[in-house]
């Protein structure tokens, strides 16, 4: 019998990296259909019949089942592979703070992707308000981290393990590991969450997740500063 893989509409370096993460770490057959949607109406279309927003990520399982929004995505796949320890259980003290955080980075931090990366849906093709938005987004981004570092850090440490919640890389680890990549970059996000960049720093260095980096979100000379000021 032949088990269908998973399927992924994502990018390089995108909101499907995470997913793509998680799905190594289970040892989970997967393809990638790369549609970077960003880059124009042909890559949209892609996506188009299974996401009506033309956005990715998009998962379809292989029952057939489609799944989007990047936080959802990555709570069902742990939560349909309890063993692997990718999230607390339904009856662990710390599901609560599972689902806060998980739920909070989406909306609080990668929704504002959706401006910052083409700043015009919101404010037409003026320069100078595209820069204000540009700058008022990488602000927002730096106090998001900070909260969220003050309020899961103390949790983190009274937990003991290496990881944002215990001794088991979640994928809420995963989740602020690819998010804190994207603009305005680590520099910044070291400098907002400093006890959850030691999280992320290890993540980075999983060697489980050595190759699938290389391919999937490379890290190269002064990427942790790039376009740090947009």
């Amino acid at each position: 019998m032949v088990n269908t893989p998973y399927t992924i509409f994502g990018a390089l370096g995108s909101g499907s990296v995470p997913i793509e993460a998680a799905l190594t770490l289970l040892g989970q057959a997967y393809v990638v259909i790369e549609a970077p949607t960003w880059e124009g109406e042909s890559e949209q279309a892609k996506v188009a019949a299974v996401n009506p927003l033309k956005q990715i990520p998009a998962l379809v399982t292989p029952a057939g089942e489609t799944i989007t929004e990047s936080a959802a995505i990555l709570i069902w796949l742990a939560d349909n592979h309890p063993d692997s320890g990718l999230a607390p259980g339904l009856d662990s003290p710390h599901r609560g703070q599972f689902l806060r955080w998980m739920t909070y980075v989406s909306a609080a931090i990668y929704a504002l992707f959706w401006v910052r990366d083409e700043p015009a849906r919101l404010v037409g093709d003026d320069p100078g308000a595209q820069a204000r938005v540009k700058a008022a987004t990488a602000d927002r981004i730096h106090d998001c981290w900070a909260m969220m570092d003050s309020q899961l850090m103390p949790l983190s440490r009274t937990l003991g393990g290496p990881y944002l919640l215990g001794d088991r890389i979640t994928v809420l680890d995963l989740y602020v590991t690819v998010i804190s990549r994207w603009g305005p970059r680590r520099v910044r996000f070291y400098e907002a969450a400093p006890g959850m960049s030691e999280v992320v720093r290890r993540v980075d260095a999983d060697p489980r997740l050595a190759a699938f980096w290389a391919q999937r979100f490379p890290f190269f000379e002064g990427w942790e500063r790039l376009g740090q000021q947009a």
